[in-house]
């Protein structure tokens, strides 16, 4: 072994690995001049000469000329000064890689920024294994050279074109023209993924690959290749709640299923890495600002350079506050995150320190009243705007709610979801010696978060309403004639078909506190054997991930109107003159304390993995992998009662009874995956891939019910897929397959005539088959149309749970039955033009989803809809961009889920005229300024 010891970042091998690389470059370099010329052939000599590969597009016309370049330069200051003046710049994808894309314009032939192609040259290293093999005119296609960083993890770098599972690479132009409002809303390129956004900048829900799990379950979401958190779906604590996408981040990699569950816990469909800027050698930086018709103002920045004996700086962040596209009446999001980064490469390492604060609020869209008019379209019901309105509003800012001790809790829904997150990363990893090599990754956060929202819980008539307060009426004014709803505000009377639609609202007034802190540590040793012209590239590694969760929640019942910024109802008991004697509500609170919760718990999770790439010739390669992981769950749950504290609404409030039930439970499960790469040619190639995997249970399990012991689920997940790329065209079809064992399902469902939840459990199996299409066409230079397709048919197997029906218990199968919110069939569409020499590009988005279904019964039906929207970018200079975008530009209403709380086993809407259902954000327009610098 080597005596010298230095740490190394363990920095991203994408698309934007840092200039460092280069920073250890000799003082006096012995680089030859390149006079002016083509810039292909410039590049080419440049190539030869660095002794390193140069990626750019499919073409680069003979008109574009190169300046030229002094000798005795550095290889970067050369390779700058031969881009001078054409528009182009470069990043670095390994350290002897280079791309040449072009900042904000289509980069030649007609391919964005994101194609490129190797052109001659050599690294010095086997060519033949994990670099992009050289075409007969030194260049080859562009999509397939991507290097990919996420699910992987060995010596050599591995392309797209050598992996053996399926990869999406949204790229930074890609990324910037789509422009996602959300973490959630940025996947909605990736087929294989049903993604559900409607409700605001956080809290999404993906479900992937068939399997049917809500919020970020059947994923793990990845910041610089590191769990954002542990378990990604903490109950009511999302990953995409604690992770906010700004300008610090350079592209995204997702990976479909494949070997994803064997180097990161919670994973069994895929990983979403979001991948941060790095620094190059020369001081860099980028400020962008943006407003929107909804009252958006937001401001990105991001700046890195060089301070000194190898060190380098980056900083970056955001901060942004509007009114939202469901205006509240209140600030709807506001707040911002920052971060620094301090590198350093050695001789024999890298070592990266990182730290972010985030504290930011936003909203939670929730559903609305809708109906089927006239002519059976789905609309919101009247006085509600279907695409602007929210029943969150001013009369239910701030609520003090009466607690079961007689205290008061604090609803406060200007707080919305609000998160602050102090985030410290440490990254670096050391050459050993002897072809060994070592990385480690460690995180720590500290996440506070607030979860406040007005949550629809059922939509009744004044006279259902009236029927099921009856029993109440009679208990506390057994000589009142009749019931009144009055606003709470004025005490005028709310009287049906009177200037307003008659409905009334249960809504749940829902705050959730959650500190969680966690610390997870990932360390790899690495290796690569060689045995004659075969290799196996070998990583084992060590996972350990330790959280404390605490949980409360509070939850009251107020009757509110069915319109925009809903009022409160006040229900009050009449005379037979119809003169008030009494209330039945506080307020607007018709039933304090419907829901209770108090918990706390600590998970600790202790994971072994290995895998091994073995290249068996040039167009063969094997790899697999296995991970055996132990989670440990100890905690206690705090049991509920029942009191009454003397009035209408305090007459059945749930809290605390000061005993505890305390847990101590270990689950472990061993994983493995195993798939082979076969590549044609350069342009094409095949994958095939069987993993067998499983999700370990958390310390949600346990908030709500402590006395149950939850179920692993297993699943399985063949695939094999298709990839070809030239220059006209990159294309990729997947077929998969998921057999999903043990999923539980456990939800909360209303009921509106005593006014509480209860709770439903059942369990299933899922099996779904399916075919994922992606790819992009490149006819001319002036024209690209990107597309994704997912065609599946997920189907529950085995689903069954019991019921009480007329005293007795009834078991209900719904074998065969479509999972549910998930559509058989759903693509889209981006046709693009490129004008003015590629300064001035346009492009549409058409997406499609199929029917879907609200509930695992398949009895209430979310239809078909489509959306359109719109972005442009112009540069005006190399570093002056402006942008302009447009979102569901067609006003959809299309629904992206019913109402979980009326059950989402069989729902109890599904005999209702009119329904809770939350449809897509309405018409929204940005436009932003970007300069670089």
């Amino acid at each position: 072994m080597r005596n010298r010891l230095a740490l190394h970042i363990a920095l991203v091998l994408g698309v934007s690995l840092p200039f460092g690389v280069l920073a250890e470059t000799p003082a006096t370099p012995h680089t030859t001049a390149i006079a002016p010329m083509a810039l292909s052939k410039a590049l080419e000599n440049f190539s030869h000469e660095a002794g390193m590969q140069v990626v750019y597009g499919s073409e680069i016309p003979d008109g574009v000329q190169s300046p030229g370049a002094d000798a005795g330069l550095a290889p970067e200051q050369q390779l700058r000064q031969l881009l001078a003046g054409t528009g182009l710049t470069y990043r670095f994808v390994t350290p002897n890689m280079v791309t040449v894309v072009s900042g904000n314009v289509v980069a030649n032939a007609g391919k964005p920024a994101s194609a490129a192609a190797t052109v001659a040259g050599s690294s010095g290293s086997d060519s033949s294994r994990g670099q992009a093999p050289a075409s007969t005119d030194g260049k080859t296609t562009k999509d397939l050279d991507q290097v990919v960083v996420t699910a992987r993890s060995g010596v050599d770098e591995r392309t797209k074109a050598q992996t053996s599972y399926s990869i999406t690479t949204i790229d930074e132009d890609r990324l910037r023209m789509q422009a996602p409002t959300s973490v959630t809303e940025a996947m909605k390129s990736v087929p294989g993924f049903w993604v559900e956004a409607s409700g605001g900048e956080a809290s999404g829900n993906i479900r992937a690959r068939g399997i049917p799990v809500d919020g970020y379950g059947s994923v793990n979401l990845l910041e610089d290749g590191i769990p954002v958190q542990h378990d990604p779906a903490l109950g009511y604590l999302n990953a995409d709640q604690s992770f906010r996408l700004d300008e610090t981040i350079d592209h995204i990699e997702v990976v479909r299923g494949g070997p994803s569950s064997i180097f990161y816990s919670n994973a069994p469909a895929g990983a979403i890495n979001f991948i941060p800027r790095q620094v190059g050698d020369t001081a860099e930086g980028l400020v962008k600002y943006t407003v929107g018709n909804y009252s958006l103002n937001r401001l990105d920045f991001w700046y890195g350079t060089p301070i000194g004996d190898g060190w380098k700086l980056s900083t970056g962040g955001f901060y942004r506050q509007d009114n939202g596209i469901r205006p509240p009446g209140f600030k709807n999001d506001q707040g911002g995150q920052l971060r620094a980064t301090l590198s350093k490469q050695f001789e024999n390492g890298n070592i990266s320190f990182d730290i972010k604060r985030l504290d930011d609020k936003v909203a939670l869209d929730l559903g609305i009243p809708m109906y089927r008019n006239g002519s059976g379209d789905l609309v919101a019901v009247p006085g509600f705007n279907g695409n602007y309105g929210t029943l969150a509003g001013p009369e239910t800012e701030h609520v003090q709610m009466i607690q079961g001790n007689g205290s008061l809790y604090n609803f406060d829904n200007s707080l919305g979801t609000q998160v602050k997150r102090t985030q410290f990363t440490v990254k670096f990893d050391y050459n050993l010696g002897y072809d060994w090599k070592i990385a480690e990754d460690l995180r720590y956060s500290d996440t506070d978060t607030q979860r406040n929202g007005v949550y629809p819980n059922a939509v009744e008539t004044t006279s259902d309403l009236f029927a099921s307060a009856k029993k109440r009426l009679a208990q506390y004014y057994p000589n009142a004639a009749g019931m009144q709803l009055q606003y709470g505000d004025n005490g005028q009377a709310y009287i049906p078909n009177q200037g307003n639609n008659g409905l009334v609202i249960l809504g749940g007034l829902r705050g959730i506190t959650m500190p969680v802190n966690e610390w997870t540590s990932n360390t790899r040793l690495l290796r690569k054997f060689e045995f004659g012209d075969q290799t196996h590239d070998v990583t084992l590694g060590y996972y350990y991930a330790h959280f404390n969760q605490d949980f409360d929640r509070y939850s009251s019942t107020a009757l509110l109107t069915a319109t925009n910024n809903a009022r409160l109802l006040n229900l009050v008991a009449v005379d037979a003159a119809g003169n008030p004697i009494g209330k039945l509500t506080d307020g607007g609170i018709y039933n304090y304390g419907y829901e209770w919760a108090h918990a706390s718990g600590t998970s600790n999770t202790n994971a072994f993995y290995l895998s091994d790439e073995w290249q068996i010739n040039d167009k063969l390669r094997i790899d697999g992998g296995a991970r055996w992981e132990r989670v440990n769950t100890s905690g206690w749950t705090e049991l509920s009662q029942t009191v009454n504290l003397g009035t209408p609404p305090t007459s059945s409030i749930l809290t605390g009874k000061g005993q505890v039930v305390s847990y101590d439970h270990s689950f472990d499960k061993l994983g493995w995956t195993i798939g082979a790469n076969y590549q044609f040619s350069d342009h094409q190639g095949v994958f095939a891939r069987y993993t067998s995997t499983f999700r370990l249970p958390n310390l949600s399990s346990y908030i709500t019910t402590p006395t149950a012991t939850p179920i692993t689920q297993t699943m399985i997940l063949p695939e094999m897929g298709y990839k070809y790329s030239n220059r006209y065209m990159d294309a990729y079809a997947t077929l998969f397959y998921t057999k999903y064992n043990n999923v539980s399902f456990s939800n909360y469902v209303f009921d509106p005539n005593t006014g509480v939840s209860t709770p439903q459990t059942g369990y299933a199996d899922t099996k779904t088959y399916g075919l994922e299409l992606e790819g992009t066409f490149y006819p001319s230079r002036y024209f690209d149309v990107q597309y994704t397709a997912t065609l599946q048919d997920p189907q529950y197997k085995g689903l069954r749970y019991t019921t009480i029906t007329a005293g007795a218990p009834s078991l209900v199968d719904y074998d065969d039955n479509q999972l549910i919110r998930v559509p058989k069939t759903s693509f889209r569409v981006v046709p693009g033009v490129n004008l003015l020499d590629d300064k001035l590009r346009l492009q549409m988005t058409y997406e499609y989803e199929g029917r879907r279904y609200v509930d695992t019964a398949n009895s209430v039906v979310l239809p078909q809809y489509h959306t359109i929207g719109f972005s442009a970018r112009y540069q005006l200079t190399p570093e002056l961009s402006f942008f302009l975008y447009a979102d569901n530009l067609n006003n959809s209403l299309g629904l992206t889920e019913g109402n979980p709380r009326a059950g989402e086993l069989a729902s109890s809407d599904a005999s209702k005229s009119v329904f809770i259902a939350r449809p897509l954000l309405g018409r929204s327009f940005r436009a932003s300024v970007m300069y670089r610098f």
